[in-house]
């Protein structure tokens, strides 16, 4: 920084005479020395207005928990998938399987790794994209990704493979394998670059990996008897099913027809194009695409979806402007800036995106909105996966306001679709960069 300017104490002076004279400050340094910001920022009256009723609302089956693992791109989709099963089996209550798909999720993002090292080795390792393969594995994902899960292994209810310590809590078991993981990279790196064949030894690899994940989620199961209880407590069994089948008898939800929508407002990503990202995916072979659109397309497409009866997986940014006590979501309930002494925090959804304060960070299920007199969206109903201590028995309620800056994308059947949105399905996605803010979420 050639003509950088330093911090001179004479602006620290004139800084510290300018707080010392602003009353105002001294009664929120008070304030903020006790209590966490978001609890003095929020206005308990603007709150209030979120009132968790809802002119469209669909019944669901109570609240998940993803406890202290990122798996929330799963528990949205089982959250939608699992009132199938319960419908079906006329079932009061129901759970999926988080484990079960989480166990072989990190496993083909293990593989999806090595190949990605394979395919950069001839990259320095200085290098951004070799140096964004190397962050290694988290919990995160989309719902191309869920989808491609689903279509190679199935699934299974909870009851069949139970959580483990290690799939509720992640942390830990995920630095050791990114460990093992970079290790291997070294190995598999030195291997291209000397022009050896190195599939053999990924295989070797991927065999350790596999010993190391049933470790720590068990193994998974080929084939199993799914036993239930309906309503009217009559008892039903079915013998020898395998993932697949349990998938195409109870849930029979055609993954193919849905589509993932976004709303990315940036000069890189026009309307109407669809778009991918490099090395972003755990099955190799599948890769992620969204279609983008304006945020008034996509809420009314999320509103006519849940018109029909279904539930809509959507993902945002949850760390902005919420309140987990008070179950909310909205911008308009707090008031960081003013009590911070003054600060101006608006930023257009455009800059957050290019300036790296915005992105997908969670996954939710929308199960309902209000519409005001004209028919327009003014709050949304959430299904969490928190359990139920957070907000209204673990629902929140977005503002509309909230709803537009900080949704980035949802999961629409493309018989909703306008016809030049589907032509654009058929269209070769363009290609992001692997750190782009639309591939956070994963």
């Amino acid at each position: 920084m050639k003509n950088a300017k330093p911090i001179t104490m004479e602006m620290i002076q004139r800084f510290q005479k300018n707080y010392d004279e602003d009353a105002m400050a001294k009664v929120l340094t008070a304030a903020a020395s006790k209590t966490a910001l978001s609890d003095i920022a929020l206005s308990p009256m603007d709150a209030a207005k979120l009132e968790h009723t809802f002119s469209i609302e669909i019944p669901t089956r109570g609240i998940t928990n993803q406890k202290k693992s990122g798996r929330c791109w799963l528990f949205a989709s089982m959250n939608m998938m699992r009132e199938l099963v319960a419908k079906n089996c006329n079932m009061e209550k129901f759970e999926l399987s988080g484990n079960y798909l989480a166990f072989w999720d990190k496993f083909e993002k293990m593989n999806f790794f090595l190949e990605a090292i394979i395919d950069s080795a001839d990259l320095e390792v200085s290098d951004r994209t070799v140096n964004w393969i190397l962050s290694g594995l988290n919990d995160g994902g989309q719902w191309d990704m869920m989808v491609s899960l689903i279509q190679k292994y199935g699934i299974v209810p909870s009851s069949v493979m139970p959580e483990t310590f290690q799939s509720n809590e992640t942390r830990n078991m995920s630095q050791i394998l990114n460990m093992k993981l970079r290790k291997d990279a070294i190995e598999l790196r030195k291997l291209v670059q000397e022009g050896v064949d190195p599939s053999k030894r990924k295989e070797e690899m991927l065999e350790e990996l596999f010993k190391a994940l049933c470790i720590c989620f068990g193994r998974p199961v080929d084939r199993f008897d799914f036993a239930y209880t309906d309503k009217e407590h009559h008892y039903h069994i079915e013998y020898d099913m395998t993932p697949r089948s349990f998938y195409e008898k109870y849930i029979k939800l055609s993954l193919e027809d849905y589509v993932s929508v976004i709303n990315a407002p940036t000069q890189d990503k026009p309307y109407g194009k669809t778009y991918t990202v490099k090395y972003l995916g755990n099955v190799v072979g599948r890769n992620i695409c969204y279609l983008n659109l304006p945020m008034e397309e996509l809420k009314k497409l999320a509103v006519q979806q849940m018109k029909d009866g279904e539930p809509v997986w959507f993902g945002s940014d949850c760390g902005k402007y919420g309140s987990r006590t008070d179950g909310i979501w909205d911008q308009n309930s707090f008031v960081y800036g003013e009590i911070l002494g003054g600060l101006d925090l608006s930023m257009t959804k455009e800059e957050r995106l290019d300036y790296a304060d915005s992105a997908m960070n969670h996954a939710m299920l929308l199960t309902g909105v209000n519409l005001d007199s004209d028919g327009k969206p003014n709050r949304w109903k959430i299904e969490n996966s928190w359990g139920e201590e957070p907000g209204k028995k673990g629902y929140f309620a977005a503002s509309d306001a909230w709803f537009d800056e900080f949704t980035y994308q949802v999961i629409i059947n493309k018989k909703y679709l306008k016809e030049e949105w589907k032509l654009a399905l058929e269209e070769e996605p363009i290609e992001l960069a692997p750190w782009d803010p639309m591939g956070t979420l994963a």
